[in-house]
C-alpha cells in the first residue's frame, strides 16, 4: 500500500468512525442517542486508534494536516511530500463523511434541528467567539502534536516510524486524544485537524438532507488554520528541545 492511499483510507476510517458517533449521538432515533460527551470523545479516541493501526505501517499514519505540515517543520518530512498527504487526507475525510451520511440517512432526515445534522458532519463553538475559538484549537492541536513528537521521537515519516508497533503503538495516541476531548474540547468541538473538520463541511453542503442548513462557512477557517498554527508551534517547540 502507498503512503498516499494509507493516509486516505486511514482518514476515511477515523472520520467514519469519529463522526459516526456524534451522530449516533445527536441525531434523532438513532440508539445512541443523547449518549452524551463521554460516549462522543470514546467514540472519537477509538477512531484514533483505529486509523492508527491502518496507516502507520505505510504512511507514518498523520491523518491529520496539522501533523504533516509539523513534521516537515521539524525536518522528518520532505517538504514535497506534505500536498500529497493533505490531498490524501481531505479526500479521506470527505470518503468517510459520506460514509456515515450513507448509514445514517434516515436519521439525518429526522432530525429537525439543522444545526445538529451539521454537528455530525464538522466542529462548531460552544460560545462564539472567534479569537477565543482559535486559541482552543491552537492549544488542543499544539497538545496534541507536542505529545505525538514525544510519543514517536519526532519520527513520524514515510514510512515504518517508531509509532508503528501495531495496536500497541496506536494505544498513546488514542488516549493522547481521548484526553484532549475530556479536557478541552467543551469550547469548540477539538476539530484538532483541518481534513476531519473541512472534509465533512464540504460534504455536507453536497449531500442531500431534508431540514438541511448552511455549512456555518464564517466559522470554517478557524478549525483549519488554528490546528495548522498549533501543529507548526509545537514543532518549532519541540526541535528547540533537541
Amino acid at each position: 500500500m502507498t503512503a498516499f492511499l494509507a493516509e486516505l483510507i486511514g482518514t476515511s476510517t477515523l472520520v467514519l468512525l469519529g463522526n459516526g458517533v456524534v451522530a449516533n449521538v445527536v441525531l434523532t432515533g438513532t440508539k445512541g442517542n443523547n449518549g452524551g460527551w463521554i460516549v462522543i470523545t470514546t467514540g472519537w479516541a477509538l477512531a484514533v486508534y483505529v486509523g492508527v493501526v491502518i496507516a502507520t505501517p505505510f504512511s507514518g499514519a498523520h491523518l491529520n494536516p496539522a501533523v504533516t505540515i509539523a513534521m516537515a517543520t521539524a525536518g522528518n518530512l520532505p517538504w514535497s511530500s506534505v500536498v500529497p498527504y493533505i490531498v490524501a487526507q481531505m479526500l479521506g475525510a470527505m470518503v468517510g463523511a459520506f460514509l456515515v451520511w450513507v448509514i445514517y440517512r434516515d436519521h439525518f432526515n429526522r432530525t429537525v434541528d439543522a444545526t445538529l445534522q451539521l454537528g455530525a458532519f464538522s466542529t462548531m463553538p460552544a460560545i462564539r467567539d472567534n479569537l477565543p475559538n482559535l486559541i482552543s484549537e491552537v492549544i488542543g492541536t499544539f497538545v496534541l502534536v507536542f505529545t505525538v513528537f514525544f510519543i514517536t521521537g519526532g519520527e513520524i515519516i514515510e514510512t515504518k516510524s517508531k509509532i508503528g508497533l501495531g495496536s500497541i503503538g496506536a494505544l498513546p495516541v488514542a488516549l493522547l486524544v481521548w484526553s484532549i476531548g475530556l479536557s478541552l474540547g467543551g469550547t469548540t468541538g477539538y476539530a484538532i485537524n483541518p481534513a476531519r473538520d473541512l472534509g465533512p463541511r464540504i460534504m455536507h453542503s453536497l449531500l442531500p438532507m431534508k431540514n438541511k442548513r448552511d455549512g456555518d462557512w464564517g466559522y470554517a477557517w478557524i478549525p483549519v488554520l488554528g490546528p495548522i498554527l498549533g501543529g507548526v508551534l509545537a514543532a518549532l517547540v519541540y526541535t528547540g528541545f533537541k
